[in-house]
Order: C-alpha cells, then structure tokens, then sequence
C-alpha cells in the first residue's frame, strides 16, 4: 500500500466554496485536488493499492481509498466537488470515527497530527522535501507513507511531528516540486524499484 499525507493549510472546512474558483476563495483546494489525482490515475486505469489523506486546515481530513473510489475523475472540479460532498457530513463525523461520502470517500474530524499517528501504524513514513537525502541513494520503503505540504513549507509543528515518525527525509531531485508533481516522480521511483528497474 502506497500513502500520501497532504496538508492544506488554507483549505476550507465548510462546503460554502465555489467550484469555480479553487486557487483562490477555496484556499488553494485546487493544489490538494491535483494530489488526488497525480496519486490515483493511470492513462487508462486507477491505482488501487494508494490511499490519499488530505489534511483540511488541521481540522477535518478527507480520504480516498483506491480500491474503493467510484465517480473520482481527472479534472480539479470534480474532485473538488468528492471534497465538498464530504465536507457536508462534517456533522456525521463523530471523533475520529470516520463517515463514508460516496465511495471510497471518508471524512474524519482529525487534524494533522491524529492522522500521521494513526497512518504510521500502517507504513514508513517518509517526508519528501527538496533538502531531503536524494532518492536514488535509498532503497524504496515498505508500505511507504509520504508526507507533503501544499504550497506552503511545514510549519516547525508539522516538521518536528513528521520527523518523530519519519525514517527518511528524502529529495526527488535538485529543483523544487509541486506536491502533485512530487507524487509522480515518488510512484516512478516505487513502479521502478528506486529506478533500478523499467
């Protein structure tokens, strides 16, 4: 199983946002949408061994399940439209008991630290950042848990919780990434075995 931990920092915790405008009035939604995305599709197919958690303002976290998702398509709008459906059964989410939204959607009223601590149970974490050790130096990890932020760096919070369950800190490469784009260069570098394999 492959994980992927994204923090918004700004994202909205209601469902009172326009789908029409994710980059701005929606708190940079639109970044945590292209994760999905960058994480699950295929050209002609879904991953089903990924799950995604993306970490709303430290309030609500909203998570997809690759062998279970349903009606999740290629575009920032729908997927936006999966996380505002969520966000509308807030209500339903009593402590971190998580409520299904449609399929392979849950929500769950956990910040950011309650969801690296219970994922971690489940892999190695790994937190991808540019001043990480470079990838091709370390062999891929089992059931791997990677961690990233949106367009905003890791508070000192969120790094010093990160590193208490990181094994690596690891570098996709020598120019900084979008976290959608990190997440592509992450699933080459397990699909090749550390790039040994193509």
């Amino acid at each position: 199983m492959r994980q992927f931990v994204v923090i918004g920092h700004d994202a909205p915790t209601t469902p009172e946002f326009s789908l029409d405008d994710l980059a701005g009035a929606a708190g940079r939604l639109d970044v945590l949408c292209r994760c999905v995305t960058s994480a699950f599709f295929l050209s002609h197919a879904i991953r089903e061994d990924v799950r995604v958690h993306l970490v709303l303002a430290d309030t609500y976290t909203v998570s997809f399940e690759g062998t279970e998702l349903r009606r999740l398509n290629p575009d920032e709008r729908s997927t936006a439209a999966l996380v505002r459906n969520a966000l509308e059964e807030r209500e339903e989410a009593i402590g971190h008991v998580p409520v299904e939204t449609s399929p392979g959607v849950s929500l769950t009223r956990c910040g950011f630290e309650a969801t690296l601590d219970d994922v971690a149970r489940d892999g190695t974490v790994v937190q991808l950042h540019e001043d990480g050790d470079p990838v091709v130096d370390v062999a891929p990890p089992v059931d791997p848990v990677f961690v990233l932020s949106d367009h905003h760096d890791f508070t000192a919070e969120e790094t010093a919780h990160v590193e208490s369950h990181a094994g690596d800190r690891l570098s996709l490469g020598p120019e900084p990434l979008h976290a959608d784009h990190a997440i592509t260069v992450a699933h080459n570098y397990l699909d090749t075995d550390g790039f040994e394999r193509y």
